[in-house]
């Protein structure tokens, strides 16, 4: 009790009359009231006096040091004090400088009044400078946006408190610059992108056609030389997600798969994604391909127009302002006008073994036929950017395909002929607003429509039967998309999209009479989160993400993570490890082999959960990247699993055509590419090992080849390219694709009836094709540019057979054979202007 007491009449005491260093009081006042003090060390120097009481509130003690002392102090928000000597006040002008980000303050800041005097700031962002009448005060330091602040009287009343903003410069992301053509390159995310505008040349290809350059890539191939038809990683077409500017596109070629519905002339990037794709990205348990055409920067007004032996196309982009444009595109085929030999090729390729060439084989009938065929398509872009922030974009694509088939019969000397029909169109819009916040947040907001139609009006000649057969698509959706950058190596992302699909699906047939009707409709919402580590010093890449899925119908959440890793082990040296989970609601069945004349058999469908289920892929690849002296060797192994697959799914023409179940397919694969580059020659190697497995858990043969597996593939190209001249010459091998053989031992020839062997237990003949290419350009005096081409397909003519399967023949009652065969050696010849 004794020493208590002596403690609290010592502290007592030295709060009424010991003197105290003025520092020394100001120091407890900082650490007793969370404030800082800021001051001249001149100002304080050797003064002392008695401590004001602890139980004061900080503006009393304040009151009270300035009653006792010569000095003036002002609060500025309870957080910083400034001391300065009374006669001396008004003579400074003072402030606080902080990051706008964190609120911390910078130290080191430069402040200075033009022209005049300058200082920096301390450890608390603090400055101070002599009173000036009025002038501009510039306030700069590394990694932050210098701000100018006009200064007046009234700046002197109080000390400014000043916020800088953060200058974050995006570096340049280093990419393998020409892998397998100029203007196609590999980005830290395992994604190709292609820039068509920089594009060089591909063997047998003059122009950047998107689809028949990604075919190029290890790992992605067409097992039936269709663009309709990408395979990538074993895979069906209908598992790719096909974007253009933000609209899904489920038509994706013209000439029923000949030719990509996509304007090379018009696209200014293209990117691929075989696996680690954006969390953003989602209705697709494959690739995703992603085409723009937004330019990166400001364009001057541009013309250009060209023409090939199959279409002739226009471009034009106009600035409407210095900020606003439009652009228009248009293409048209030529096959109105003239049926050139590239046509006649491929005319013969696709209508090969369907009702339109088989009912000519029918010998009993006096069969005349005549087809005409026709395509376009057409995009619209009008660009408008409101003030500094804000940027608007409308997006309109149309594309048309449409087959008239005029037949004619003589039966028993009575005549008949018929009009049948197939047409195949997507439409789609786009709008789309982006708000840049400040340099590191921004906002985009799109809402798209995308409507897809297949028709077939089939008016049979013998039996005045007509067969109405109809499949539409039809997609709306809202995406909000977030971009945060925190600084210059980490950035975050989420963001929400709402999908709405609707499918139906419509049969008629006269005589007998026969309708059926079907339309279903999914709604799907998803919230997406995502997060970029990207040091370019370390050579450190690292992206990872989920998407979390949520459909009505089924009320079912399905979570989807993502993840993109990248490591430099040195400058030459690179490692990448991806993976993804992936789902996927609509996909394309098949019937009947002779739907749409056999053409275009293919029909959308939406999952019912049950019988046709939710689609769920799971993918991993590790990649080795490997660069120096113009040398690059690039070698990925991967593995891909997807469940839910249906066998109307996969085209078979065997034992299972009719047979409706469901399964998975399993495959693993290596791929690899080593190219060289010296002066203006340009030579690379490809080889794909890919393993593809069916399983069908409740079949006789639970497991057997999938009919997508090319085991083996293999590429090269060599490509010349000096100034203005272009030549590229290649060739593409690979084993033959499986195939289902009848099993002739239980096959009785007086009544045959089809019994198979176990499915895909053999392969057709190997694949192989030899290409050329070439370009040459030339700019006149005033400024006008022409570009002429030339290429030829498989220049040796090679009878390469894509598919194969059995029937009865009606004709000789027994078993034939039906063979489908790649396109024979295909000329194409091309020019076009620009201005």
């Amino acid at each position: 009790m004794f020493f208590i007491f002596f403690l609290v009449l010592n502290l007592f005491a030295q709060d009424k009359g010991k003197l105290m260093p003025f520092k020394k009081i100001i120091t407890d006042i900082e650490q007793q009231h969370q404030v800082s003090f800021n001051y001249t060390e001149d100002n304080i120097n050797g003064l002392e006096l008695t401590p004001p009481k602890k139980s004061l509130s900080l503006d009393q003690k304040l009151q009270y040091l300035a009653k006792n002392t010569h000095l003036s102090f002002e609060n500025i928000g309870n957080k910083f004090i400034n001391i300065y000597k009374k006669d001396s006040e008004p003579q400074l002008i003072c402030g606080y400088i902080f990051s706008s980000i964190d609120k911390k303050p910078i130290e080191g800041a430069n402040i200075s009044l033009i022209d005049k005097t300058q200082t920096t700031s301390d450890s608390k962002g603090y400055f101070e400078l002599k009173k000036e009448e009025e002038g501009i005060l510039l306030i700069s330091h590394v990694g932050f946006i210098t701000k100018r602040i006009a200064v007046n009287k009234a700046n002197y009343e109080s000390c400014l408190q000043i916020e800088l903003e953060s200058e974050i410069t995006k570096l340049a992301e280093i990419k393998a610059s020409a892998i397998l053509a100029s203007g196609i390159s590999k980005n830290k995310d395992g994604s190709f992108e292609i820039k068509p505008k920089k594009f060089g040349i591909l063997p047998g290809l003059i122009e950047p056609d998107a689809l028949q350059t990604m075919q190029q890539i290890p790992g992605v191939n067409s097992i039936d030389e269709s663009v309709s038809s990408i395979n990538v990683r074993g895979g069906t077409h209908d598992q790719n997600l096909f974007l253009w500017n933000g609209i899904r596109m489920f038509q994706t070629g013209h000439f029923f798969g000949l030719i990509s519905v996509f304007n090379p002339n018009l696209a200014h990037t293209i990117s691929i994604y075989k696996n680690g794709s954006s969390a953003f990205f989602g209705e697709s348990v494959s690739s995703v391909v992603a085409i723009s055409s937004t330019p990166e920067s400001v364009e001057k007004n541009s013309f250009s127009a060209g023409i090939n032996m199959i279409n002739a196309d226009i471009y034009g982009k106009y600035n409407l302002s210095k900020k606003s444009y439009i652009e228009i595109s248009a293409r048209k085929s030529i096959t109105d006008f003239i049926e050139t030999p590239t046509y006649k090729e491929y005319f013969n390729k696709v209508f090969q073994n369907t009702t339109i060439t088989d009912f000519s084989k029918n010998q009993n009938v006096n069969y005349h036929s005549d087809k005409k065929f026709g395509f376009y398509d057409a995009t619209l872009k009008y660009a408008q950017k409101i003030g500094s922030k804000d940027q608007l974009i409308l997006d309109l694509i149309t594309i048309k395909d449409n087959l008239k088939v005029f037949q004619s019969a003589t039966v028993y000397d009575i005549n008949r002929s018929e009009n049948n029909v197939l047409r195949q169109q997507n439409y789609g819009g786009n709008l789309s607003w982006k708000r840049n916040w400040n340099s590191f947040n921004t906002t985009k907001i799109n809402i798209y429509n995308s409507s897809y139609e297949l028709l077939a009006n089939q008016k049979t000649s013998i039996g005045d039967q007509i067969v109405i057969q109809e499949n539409t698509v039809n997609n709306n959706g809202i995406n909000m998309e977030n971009n945060h950058t925190i600084n210059s190596k980490f950035s975050f992302n989420d963001g929400y999209q709402y999908n709405e699909m609707g499918v139906t699906n419509l049969e008629q047939v006269t005589n007998p009479d026969f309708y059926r009707k079907v339309k279903d409709v999914l709604r799907i919402h998803a919230i997406v989160l995502e997060g970029k580590y990207n040091d370019t010093l370390s050579r450190l890449y690292f992206k990872a993400g989920t998407r979390i899925n949520y459909i009505e119908k089924f009320k079912k959440y399905i979570v989807e993570p993502r993840v993109q890793f990248s490591y430099g082990i040195n400058k030459n040296l690179n490692i990448e490890l991806l993976g993804e989970l992936k789902s996927q609601n609509l996909q394309q069945i098949i019937d009947l082999q002779k739907d749409y004349f056999g053409i275009e058999k293919r029909r959308w469908i939406i999952s019912d959960n049950t019988t046709i289920p939710i689609q769920k892929s799971k993918q991993l690849s590790l990649n080795l990247f490997y660069k120096k002296n113009n040398w690059l060797l690039d070698i990925e192994n991967f593995y891909k699993k997807v469940n839910g697959i249906t066998t109307s799914s996969q085209g078979f023409q065997n034992q299972l055509e009719f047979v409706r179940m469901s399964g998975d397919y399993e495959v693993w694969g290596t791929e690899m590419l080593i190219q060289k580059k010296m002066n203006h020659f340009l030579t690379w190697l490809s080889y794909t090992y890919n393993h593809n497995i069916y399983h069908f858990s409740n079949y006789e043969y639970p497991s057997f080849p999938n009919n997508f597996e090319l085991m083996h593939t293999v590429s090269w190209a060599g490509i010349y390219e000096k100034n203005n001249f272009k030549i590229a010459l290649g060739t593409k091998w690979s084993s033959g694709r499986p195939k289902t053989s009848p099993d002739l031992s239980q096959i009785d020839p007086s009544a045959p009836v089809l019994v198979y062997n176990k499915p895909n237990n053999t392969n057709l003949h190997i694949f192989s094709q030899v290409n050329i290419s070439s370009t040459y350009k030339w700019e006149t005096a005033n400024g006008i540019q022409y570009k002429l081409g030339i290429s030829i397909l498989n220049i040796l003519n090679r009878k390469n057979e894509i598919s194969e399967y059995y029937r009865i023949s009606t004709l000789t009652n027994s078993i034939e054979e039906v063979e489908t065969f790649a396109l024979q050696r295909t000329p194409n010849l091309s020019f076009r202007v620009s201005l």
